[in-house]
C-alpha cells in the first residue's frame, strides 16, 4: 500500500476562514485529537504574526505527541535582507517548531508584480532561507505558492524556483493552487512532470474556489504525491481549503490502496468533523459527504425500502468506515418501508393497518406543517399514540406568557403553567430568558416534585421556521427543540401560527418523551 502523508493546517489556513477563530486552548486540543488519530503533520500557526500563536509552539513542546510533527508557518526571506539576518526566520527558529514550512513565490507575474523584485532574487530568496533553516537542524517543507499558474506561464522558471529549495535541503515541495482556478487535469499533468524532475517527495495544497480542491488533491496523488494539504471540514479564506475528511476518506476507502492515518483514525472521521464545528461553534454542514448527517439518511420510501434489503443499493459504503450511521427519516415521501425501520423498537411491523395509519398521521401532519425528521422524540409519540399506547404523564390545563419592558430597561418575561398530575393541579409561575425559557422553568416548578428525572434534562438547540411566508405576520411557524440528558439527545416539534403555541407543544413532546423514554428497559431506550 502506497503511503500518503496527511499535513493539517486547520489551525493556519483554516483560521483564515470567514467566522472561523480558535482560542490557544482550541489549538492545543485540536492538535491532541489529530496527533490520536494519527496524523502526521499539524500546522500549528505562523509565530511570527501574533503573541498566540507565539504562546502555542511553547505550549505545544510541552505535549507527549505520538505521531505528528508540529510545523510552524513562515515566508521565505525578505527581498534585499541576508537570511541570517531576516526577522521572520529568526522567529520560526525561536519557536522550537521542529518542521518548519515555508512559502514562496514560484510564479514570474507574481514574483515582478507582486514581489516587485527580480527573478533571480527570488530563487536566492527560497535557497537561502530554506538553508539557513535546514542548517539549524529543523525539517523544512516548502510551500510553491501559486505554482500551477506559475508552471502554466512559464514552466522553466517555476521548476527552477522549487528546485532551489530542494537542492537547499527541504524535506518536501508542495505544489499550490494558491488561487483555486486549476482544473484537475492540469493538475495531474504538471504533477506528474514536476514530480519527474525533483529529487524529494511532492505534496499538493488545493483550494477550492472551483468546488475541485478534492477532486485535485486526489488527482495529484494520483499522478505521484505523496502529501497531502488541507483543513477538517474545508476551513479557509474565500472559499476554503480541500477538505482533509473527503481527501482520507476517499483515499482509504474508496481507492484503498492507500495508507492513510491507519484503520482507527479513518473510522473516527465522523467524531473530528463534529468535533471542529463544535470547536469554532458552526452548525455541521448535514450533507457533507462521508460525515454529514444527511450523509447516509434515507426518506423516499422506495429508498428506504432498497436500503432495508441491501444497504449497497443506496449507499457507496457503510457509514462505520468513517464513523457515521444511517438515518431513515420518516416524512410525506415515506413509504411503509421508512415506517417499518423506524418501528422495530415496538414490534409492531407485521400490523399493516397500524402502519399504514401511521403513515396517514404523518403525511396529514406533513401537510400541515410539521416535518419529524429532526424530531424523533415527536415522532416516537406519535407511533405510541396511533398504537393506543400512549398515556399522558400530566394533563395541559392553561398557560399565559407575559413579556414587558419598560422604557430602555431589559426585558422581563414571565409564564405561568397550570397542568394536572393525577389528581393533583399544579400552578406555577417562573421568569426566563424569554418565552421558552420561561415555559421550560415553570414546567419544571410544577413537575420536578412528581418527575425528579427531569433535573436531569436540558434544552441544547431551539430552532424557528417559518412555513408559509407569503402570509407575511400571519404566517404559520413550526419550532424544533433539541433536549439531551445523560444518555441521549432527541427533537420534538410543534406547529402554530403563533410562535409561543408552536414552542410551547414541541416543549410538551419533549417532556413527555422523556418521561416515556425513562419507563423503558434500557435495552430499549432510543439513542436519537
Amino acid at each position: 500500500m502506497s503511503r500518503i502523508e496527511i499535513y493539517d493546517t486547520t489551525l493556519r489556513d483554516g483560521a483564515q476562514g470567514e467566522g472561523i477563530s480558535f482560542s490557544l486552548q482550541d489549538k492545543l486540543l485540536l492538535t491532541e485529537r489529530l496527533d490520536s488519530l494519527g496524523f502526521d503533520y499539524v500546522e500549528g500557526g505562523y509565530p511570527g504574526s501574533n503573541e498566540k500563536d507565539f504562546q502555542y509552539f511553547r505550549r505545544v513542546a510541552e505535549m507527549d505527541l505520538r505521531h505528528a510533527k508540529v510545523a510552524a508557518f513562515g515566508m521565505t526571506r525578505r527581498k534585499g535582507i541576508p537570511a541570517e539576518d531576516d526577522p521572520g526566520l529568526t522567529v520560526l527558529l525561536e519557536s522550537g517548531a521542529a518542521v518548519v514550512t515555508l512559502v514562496g513565490k514560484t510564479s514570474v507575474f507574481q514574483v515582478e508584480q507582486v514581489l516587485q523584485t527580480t527573478l533571480p532574487e527570488n530563487v536566492a530568496m527560497i535557497g537561502q532561507s530554506v538553508e539557513r533553516i535546514a542548517g539549524a537542524g529543523r525539517e523544512v517543507i516548502f510551500d510553491a505558492e501559486h505554482f500551477f499558474d506559475g508552471w502554466k506561464a512559464d514552466p522553466a522558471y517555476a521548476l527552477r524556483a522549487v528546485r532551489a529549495a530542494a537542492d537547499a535541503g527541504a524535506s518536501r515541495i508542495v505544489l499550490c493552487d494558491t488561487n483555486g482556478g486549476t482544473m484537475p487535469e492540469e493538475i495531474s499533468e504538471i504533477t506528474h512532470a514536476a514530480a519527474a524532475e525533483l529529487s524529494v517527495p511532492v505534496g499538493i495544497h488545493c483550494h477550492n474556489d472551483c468546488d475541485l480542491a478534492v477532486a485535485n488533491s486526489l488527482a495529484a496523488v494520483r499522478a505521484g504525491a505523496t502529501h497531502v494539504h488541507g483543513t477538517i471540514n474545508g476551513f479557509g479564506e474565500r472559499c476554503g481549503n480541500a477538505d482533509l475528511i473527503a481527501v482520507i476518506a476517499n483515499l482509504a476507502v474508496k481507492y484503498g490502496g492507500y495508507n492513510v492515518l491507519g484503520r482507527s483514525g479513518v473510522e473516527r472521521l465522523t467524531e473530528l468533523s463534529r468535533f471542529v464545528y463544535e470547536t469554532v461553534n458552526t452548525s455541521y454542514r448535514a450533507n457533507q459527504p462521508f460525515v454529514g448527517k444527511s450523509a447516509f439518511a434515507h426518506k423516499g420510501g422506495m429508498h428506504v425500502s432498497g436500503v432495508a434489503r441491501n444497504a449497497t443499493s443506496y449507499e457507496h459504503i457503510e457509514p462505520e468506515r468513517v464513523g457515521n450511521e444511517r438515518r431513515i427519516l420518516v416524512s410525506e415521501l415515506s413509504g411503509r418501508s421508512s415506517i417499518v425501520e423506524l418501528t422495530t423498537k415496538y414490534d409492531i411491523q407485521h400490523d399493516a393497518r397500524l402502519m399504514e395509519k401511521i403513515l396517514a398521521r404523518v403525511v396529514s401532519m406533513e401537510n400541515a406543517g410539521y416535518q419529524f425528521e429532526a424530531a424523533e422524540g415527536s415522532f416516537d409519540l406519535l407511533v405510541k399514540k396511533c398504537a393506543g399506547t400512549y398515556r399522558p404523564h400530566f394533563e395541559r390545563l392553561a398557560y399565559h406568557v407575559n413579556v414587558e419592558t419598560r422604557g430602555e430597561s431589559k426585558t422581563r418575561t414571565e409564564a405561568t403553567v397550570k397542568i394536572r398530575v393525577g389528581d393533583e393541579i399544579h400552578h406555577e409561575v417562573a421568569e426566563g430568558d424569554g418565552p421558552v425559557n420561561a415555559l421550560d422553568a415553570a414546567m419544571r416548578k410544577a413537575l420536578n416534585g412528581s418527575f425528579p428525572s427531569l433535573r436531569t434534562m436540558h434544552l441544547v438547540d431551539y430552532k424557528v421556521r417559518v412555513i408559509n411566508s407569503e402570509a407575511a405576520t400571519a404566517a404559520g411557524v413550526r419550532v424544533v427543540i433539541e433536549s439531551q440528558d445523560e444518555h441521549d439527545v432527541w427533537g420534538t416539534v410543534g406547529v402554530s401560527e403563533n410562535v409561543i403555541e408552536a414552542s410551547w407543544i414541541a416543549l410538551v413532546d419533549s417532556i413527555e418523551y422523556k418521561l416515556c423514554k425513562d419507563e423503558e428497559p434500557p435495552s430499549e431506550t432510543k439513542n436519537s
